[in-house]
């Protein structure tokens, strides 16, 4: 007799296995004809092969590729460049600094990222600082304020800044808020609802909810923008949160942010509404948010954005370039140092040719898995030369960079895979020589509050140390 029970299940089984297997053929083939780098691709498929369901879910989570992807038509890009280029091309062009106008010339190409002239720059150190001059811009605010941060804390700093933003639109002026779903997942709802209820318009960057869960949650906005009446902006690493005013457990919390007064705003005001048309469907071009003719000083600045869409690594890109193109020296502040191999080869390659090479990170960092990972490439560093320090006064979380006493970019992209390949970020790069020095000097006064890594030191830690490192560093790409 059959056992008809039995014979059903048997059946549904195979089916299963079939389908589950024939899931992660499809993959594997669509992972290989993405072209990606062979380490990635090779990683991926040994992972389906031998992990399968585990596998499957990381890919959902981290490994789907979005780049061939568009966040606006290129009709509706060339609406929101129109008013920035009109600016840009009123400009002398021999007064462009010449010294790099291939990387200028780089980021026009891949982004449509005007240089503009005319700019008025302060830097900001302290999360106290920037939090005053956040707030008296706020307060002096006509027409709209845009604000796009990757945290926006419901704490003391949080809430005084929103209530500072809903005092605005009570009066008036247009208020537009973006925060990232997955950096403020845990800050309650009703934070934002009360700006709602006050006249603010609020999105969450890509919301990640069941079932569209997969690999939303990958793909983060990470930038700090701010824009007020299409005049003042502000970029840098500062979220809105306590702990960038009042530091950590082990120190202060010591951070770069900027605030651009002229022309560049214009940069600023289209990533912001860029970001605002991907969530909000509504493209805004009107001259009031792009005022003409600012002139506030002589800097010439670059606002350059990237993100795990399009078909270049913007960011990244340029600064492979910078590096390459160093006579005398550069400069790094940053929080984590989980380098592309693009990267890795840029510094060793310039430090090796007599570059001075300084790369400065935390002695202690907010994630211990990062930190980890961090350590596995100091000793590639070292050997090629590079000058590495730790700081020793708190969490260093600054995204400084400088070169040359001619260039330095701020902004919120960390030196690692998760920035280059996989946040929506935001850097100011500032052609300036006064500007350049004064953040030279900033990163040697940090210096004096640094213990500087020596190899020969360094290769005497544990093996276990060494081993545990060298494991993390192979989920770099998705820390």
């Amino acid at each position: 007799m059959i056992d008809w029970t039995l014979l059903l299940g048997q059946i549904a089984g195979t089916v299963f296995n079939v389908l589950y297997l024939a899931l992660i053929v499809g993959i594997i083939v669509v992972i290989i004809l993405d072209n990606r780098n062979p380490v990635k691709t090779l990683a991926w498929v040994l992972v389906l092969i031998f992990l399968p369901f585990i596998g499957l879910v990381l890919y959902f989570f981290f490994g789907r590729n979005q780049r061939h992807e568009r966040m606006i038509s290129r009709k509706g890009y060339n609406r929101l460049q129109k008013k920035p280029m009109l600016e840009y091309m009123s400009q002398p062009s021999n007064e462009i600094p010449a010294d790099y106008s291939r990387l200028i010339s780089l980021f026009q190409n891949t982004i449509q990222s005007f240089p503009f002239d005319g700019n008025k720059l302060e830097a900001f150190t302290t999360g106290e600082g920037m939090l005053q001059a956040l707030l008296r811009e706020i307060q002096g605010a006509t027409h709209h304020i845009h604000v796009e941060f990757y945290i926006f804390e419901d704490d003391a700093i949080g809430r005084i800044v929103r209530d500072a933003l809903m005092q605005k639109a009570r009066e008036g002026v247009e208020v537009r808020v973006l925060y990232d779903d997955v950096g403020c997942w845990h800050v309650p709802k009703r934070f934002f609802e009360a700006m709602r209820e006050n006249g603010i318009e609020v999105h969450a960057f890509l919301e990640v909810r069941f079932p569209a869960f997969t690999s939303k949650m990958n793909y983060r906005n990470h930038r700090k923008i701010v824009v007020i009446d299409g005049r003042i902006g502000f970029i840098g690493g500062m979220n809105l949160a306590e702990r960038y005013v009042r530091g950590v457990s082990w120190g202060i919390w010591r951070d770069t942010h900027l605030l651009i007064e002229g022309k560049a705003v214009h940069g600023l005001q289209t990533a912001f509404l860029l970001d605002w048309y991907f969530m909000d469907r509504t493209l805004l071009t009107k001259a009031c948010y792009f005022p003409k003719g600012i002139t506030e000083g002589n800097a010439w600045a670059q606002i350059v954005t990237s993100e795990p869409v399009g078909n270049w690594k913007e960011i990244m890109q340029g600064l492979a370039m910078a590096i390459y193109r160093a006579r005398k020296y550069f400069y790094i502040q940053t929080p984590y140092f989980l380098p592309t191999e693009t990267i890795l080869v840029a510094l060793q390659t310039a430090a090796l040719s007599g570059v001075d090479i300084r790369l400065m990170l935390p002695q202690h960092a907010d994630s211990r898995l990062t930190h980890l990972a961090t350590c596995s490439y100091l000793s590639d560093m070292l050997q090629a030369g590079v000058k590495v320090y730790f700081y020793q006064k708190g969490f260093l979380h600054s995204k400084l960079m400088v070169s040359d006493d001619q260039l330095a970019t701020i902004g919120s992209t960390n030196m690692d895979f998760r920035s280059f390949e996989h946040n929506f970020e935001v850097n100011a790069f500032i052609y300036d020589t006064e500007f350049a020095l004064q953040m030279r000097e900033v990163f040697l006064q940090d210096q004096r509050d640094c213990e500087q890594l020596h190899l020969k030191h360094w290769q005497k830690r544990p093996s276990s140390r060494k081993m545990l490192e060298s494991f993390v560093r192979l989920l770099s790409p998705l820390l």
